[in-house]
């Protein structure tokens, strides 16, 4: 079930950061509700990381304004913002214990020992390290880290929590723990959370919405569903996920709508069925379209297998689960493809 967000916590009002004549955000004006997890995706040079340290308040802008809580904080420092940011080398001390970690930004708000303590202790519980507590951050795995790090932005409970590539330096596998570790402290302490990453994957699993950023501006706004299956452009067609796009098919391509000026056709790899010339169509033939096509590729990926097929002037890639006694095809075979026409999407070029 999709959340439903009430209050404003943060708002950019047409905000331009300059570098020189250099504009690493232009009139950026973005609303994040409370409680709101809200991810800012996008290329290298795309804003994104300039975005979250002008609201970090490392940089200040040239132009605009920032509001928290409705007032403004463009000329408040960072330590003064009451935010909690966690940065994708950790930032740990190094020669303090995971449980000196956590008690130095309470110390410096004056929390009084015995309640740093139990404080401390309470929030190890709920990241689950209570036995690592006298351990040094170099005696830890990077997830062990990495939830230290989460710890000690939370445990002061500030109303926002900053992500700068928070799962950047974790291998795959423990990426995705960690994806589920987020989620689980997101849901469980409710904060404001913007993060900003690269990966696309990790935007669409953790995220309420995401924004897209181009060349310094927002480029798309939407849930992680409606910005994979309903892109507005063919750049946001591309960079989240894989998609085919249908400029010059090389066939005929059939629409159940007219094609308005300025729009090219895109669909997704896993929309593309892919068969034997000879195998039965399907018993909605009449809203699909068929193509024949040769196979250039074939990519085993253990649960997905990947195709690249050369229809008419270019190539289309087909993506599907592999399943038991699932016909494959190999380089050089002749294969037919079909799609729903309801499924391709028309994008801005």
């Amino acid at each position: 079930m999709e959340k439903s967000f009430v209050s404003a916590q943060i708002e950019f009002r047409s905000v331009t950061k300059l570098y020189g004549a250099i504009a690493a955000v232009k009139e950026l004006s973005l609303t994040v509700h409370r409680g709101e997890f809200l991810t800012i995706l996008g290329p290298s040079g795309s804003g994104k990381t300039t975005a979250l340290m002008l609201l970090a308040g490392f940089v200040a802008p040239s132009e605009g304004d920032i509001l928290i809580a409705r007032k403004s904080v463009a000329a408040v420092p960072s330590y003064r913002r009451d935010q909690g940011i966690v940065f994708q080398s950790y930032a740990l001390f190094p020669h303090l214990t995971v449980r000196r970690n956590l008690e130095f930004p309470l110390e410096m708000r004056g929390v009084k020992a015995a309640e740093r303590a139990a404080r401390v202790g309470r929030m190890l519980e709920r990241v689950h390290l209570s036995e690592l507590g006298d351990r040094m951050p170099s005696q830890l795995s990077g997830g062990q880290q990495q939830r230290v790090a989460l710890a000690r932005a939370l445990i002061a409970d500030p109303p926002i929590l900053l992500l700068d590539e928070p799962l950047g330096a974790l291998d795959r596998n423990l990426r995705e723990q960690m994806q589920g570790e987020i989620k689980r402290l997101h849901k469980e302490f409710g904060k404001t959370t913007i993060c900003v990453t690269h990966d696309q994957e990790e935007a669409l699993t953790l995220s309420d919405r995401i924004v897209v950023m181009r060349a310094g501006q927002i480029e798309q706004i939407d849930t992680p569903e409606a910005l994979y299956d309903r892109p507005a452009t063919r750049f946001v067609a591309s960079f989240l996920g894989e998609a085919n796009i249908l400029e010059e098919p090389g066939f005929k391509l059939e629409l159940d709508a007219p094609q308005s000026a300025g729009t090219v056709a895109m669909i997704r790899p896993e929309r593309v069925c892919i068969a034997a010339p000879a195998a039965p169509k399907r018993v909605d033939a009449d809203r699909r379209q068929y193509v024949t096509g040769t196979v250039e590729d074939m990519i085993y990926a253990g649960s997905l297998r990947k195709y690249h097929v050369r229809v008419g002037g270019g190539v289309l890639v087909v993506r599907e689960h592999v399943a038991s006694g699932q016909q494959t095809f190999q380089f050089g075979e002749e294969v037919r493809l079909d799609w729903l026409r309801s499924d391709l999407r028309l994008v801005t070029r």
